[in-house]
């Protein structure tokens, strides 16, 4: 357990869980794709970035990986539900095979938006990929097409995902208790 000054972190889902998911994860996705010249590998900054670095070491495809960074939460653990994007891929996706990387689907806003705005972009085919789904918070209609890991509603942190720009180093999944909530 991390303990922080006003909470801690309780371990939810170990390294080799996570480890074992994404390789099972990556066989399907593999299969989805065979025969593709080159997939597209979209992450989704920041919260994304452990699980695509392992994610894209299991697939036995050929890969180009790039990143759209979007905002919502701040430093908050609640959603705005205002997308913004504050980093744009910075290739072409028209005609091509795409798979988007999410860490976390909750409310479902942030998908839905790169969602729609990758879609106008016209790929040949979209394939979302979650690391984890939390569907008792979900307020709008949206789901990935592969799910590591459903969750409780809990504020989690670790493997990429932060409170406040901390604990992304975690090599595990954590729910966030904080300190009145555990006295």
């Amino acid at each position: 357990m991390i303990n922080h000054n006003d909470y801690t972190v309780e371990p939810m889902i170990s390294a080799k869980e996570i480890a074992a998911r994404v390789e099972s994860m990556a066989k399907t996705i593999a299969k989805e794709f065979d025969g593709t010249e080159q997939l597209i590998v979209i992450g989704l900054l920041r919260g994304s970035f452990m699980f695509i670095s392992d994610l894209v070491r299991e697939l036995e495809l050929a890969v180009e990986v790039d990143f759209i960074e979007t905002s919502s939460y701040g430093d908050s653990m609640e959603s705005s539900r205002e997308v913004r994007i504050l980093k744009d891929l910075r290739g072409e996706i028209k005609g091509r095979d795409i798979l988007v990387v999410e860490d976390i689907v909750d409310t479902g806003h942030t998908l839905q938006h790169v969602k729609r705005l990758l879609e106008s972009r016209e790929p040949s085919r979209m394939y979302i990929c979650a690391l984890l789904d939390k569907p008792t918070r979900r307020e709008v209609e949206v789901k990935a097409d592969i799910v590591g890991f459903e969750i409780p509603d809990e504020f989690v942190v670790g493997y990429g995902i932060d409170y406040a720009q901390r604990n992304r180093n975690l090599p595990y999944i954590g729910a966030v208790k904080f300190k009145a909530e555990t006295e």
